[in-house]
């Protein structure tokens, strides 16, 4: 029996996985989500042999199951190779108390990459499986790094094309020049005025517009989602929760079946729900925790059950987390509204509308798993100094908010449980705030200086993705107004 997805807010709303892959987000707005979570029936024993593909195989299979297995080990083992710059792809690292889960060790040194390098894989053979004869558009806003990866991964894949939206001022400097060079006769990169908010809710608006659905198909063209709202992006997520745990077994390092917590810095939700996910399928998983920036709409939804954006939107060394509204929450209150379409719909009409919703009493009482709790920009700094003084180990700003809330976590609870912190990028794709948190002076240097200057600190080789566009041109200077979106992206198709 194949596993089937359903809307968040229409549950008759029913489709293969393939399908779910292809439409990205459900004609009514709603998430995909499996109807229900499959228990991975592999033993830790046999996980802890197992290399980062076979156990990708071993989860994605449960998920992707009108995928067959050569279609699937296909996709796996071309997202999974020389692209990243380690064997083990997710390699753990042992510092200060934690287990660092280093996640950035593909092309564009994020985690998006875990998710991103396969995507454009199970897009052509979902679109091959469903006889799609029209072109394939990725339509993609990004904070930072999901535009970076997922231009990489559809770079002059046949049948498809990709558009990214980002906020021209939202962004790293590293960040951006990651974007604005990317090569591909299929590629088309997009500045706003505006946040990453606008920008996804600009997508969200275009991706919803019935008239140009159907202009689109009559030139030959369908909409796709990279984002992580595609059920494509969060399954692959939950591997690498699953790889880590087997490792830690397999090392020694934990007993058979002993809890661990998992700490993740979270601004859309769905690296987080993806270790949600790995803890539903029956991985020994104790408390999840939930790390905000100074952007701490999910602190604030953990502590009282009220979902609230309308509030000052801040720009912070952490770029990836400056978001507002966490579209992959959505995944988790349909889930603790014991799968209620109508109530999961009112929520996010609230929220679109009023800019926030409340859960029941009954729903805050199913979000035991989770603990909430935020750093700030001093606190973030200085996580990141400490660390490195202490233990020699660099991190970026995005792990050092998730280092400091597991300390937080610590204090308040004394839960010494074995951790594993999501590292969700590269040191080195945020040099400036790095070097300054380590009381480096950075005045009158520019990135790639600076990373060539944090190469000698930390003892790493500059990454190739930074090497690459250290002299690259730039060849997307596009900057358009949020309500001129959808102008720009015919533009691009030659409607």
């Amino acid at each position: 029996m194949d596993l089937l997805y359903r809307s968040t807010r229409d549950s008759g709303v029913q489709v293969t996985a393939s399908q779910a892959i292809l439409k990205g987000l459900s004609a009514d707005g709603g998430l995909f989500v499996p109807t229900e979570i499959p228990a991975l029936d592999v033993s830790m024993d046999e996980l802890a042999k197992m290399n980062y593909q076979e156990t990708a195989y071993a989860v994605m299979s449960k998920f992707l199951t009108d995928f067959t297995e050569e279609e699937l080990k296909h996709c796996i083992d071309s997202a999974y190779d020389e692209k990243f710059d380690t064997p083990e792809i997710a390699p753990l690292v042992k510092a200060d108390g934690a287990y660092f889960l280093e996640l950035f060790h593909g092309s564009t040194i994020a985690f998006k990459d875990m998710a991103l390098s396969i995507l454009p894989h199970l897009m052509t053979v979902s679109a091959k499986k469903n006889q799609v004869k029209n072109e394939i558009v990725i339509l993609t806003a990004t904070s930072g790094d999901t535009g970076k990866a997922a231009l990489a991964g559809f770079a002059d894949v046949p049948g498809t094309r990709i558009v990214v939206f980002y906020p021209k001022n939202g962004v790293s400097p590293v960040q951006e020049k990651q974007m604005v060079t990317q090569k591909g006769k299929n590629v088309k990169v997009i500045g706003i005025h505006g946040n990453f908010d606008d920008a996804q809710s600009g997508v969200k608006a275009i991706f919803g517009d019935k008239d140009l659905e159907k202009e689109m198909d009559a030139a030959g063209f369908q909409f796709s989602s990279a984002n992580s709202i595609n059920i494509g992006r969060l399954v692959p997520q939950i591997v690498y929760y699953v790889y880590a745990y087997a490792k830690l077994y397999a090392n020694g390092e934990i007993e058979k079946d002993e809890k661990i917590n998992v700490v993740v810095p979270t601004g859309n939700f769905g690296n987080i729900l993806a270790a949600y996910y790995a803890k539903q399928m029956g991985m020994p998983i104790g408390k999840l925790i939930c790390a905000s920036n100074d952007n701490k709409v999910l602190y604030d939804f953990f502590q009282t059950g009220s979902y609230d954006r309308n509030r000052e939107f801040v720009l912070t060394s952490s770029p990836s987390m400056d978001i507002l509204i966490s579209s992959n929450l959505e995944r988790l209150i349909y889930r603790i509204a014991d799968h209620d379409d109508k109530a999961d719909a009112a929520f996010m009409k609230s929220l679109s509308e009023n800019g926030k919703y409340e859960i029941t009493p009954s729903m805050r009482e199913k979000l035991g798993d989770f603990y909430g709790n935020y750093a700030t920009e001093e606190e973030t700094a200085k996580t990141i100094h400490d660390l490195y003084d202490e233990n020699g180990y660099v991190i970026d700003t995005h792990t050092a908010v998730a280092d400091c809330v597991y300390k937080k976590y610590q204090v308040e609870t004394g839960d010494r449980t074995k951790s594993v912190i999501a590292s969700t990028a590269s040191p080195f794709k945020f040099t400036r705030s790095v070097l300054e948190a380590m009381g480096v002076d950075c005045a009158g240097k520019d990135d790639f200086a600076l990373a060539d200057e944090l190469s000698g600190l930390s003892g790493v080789e500059v990454p190739k993705a930074v090497e690459e566009i250290r002299t690259a041109p730039v060849l997307h200077d596009t900057v358009v107004e949020v309500p001129d979106m959808k102008a720009a992206v015919k533009t691009f198709l030659g409607m």
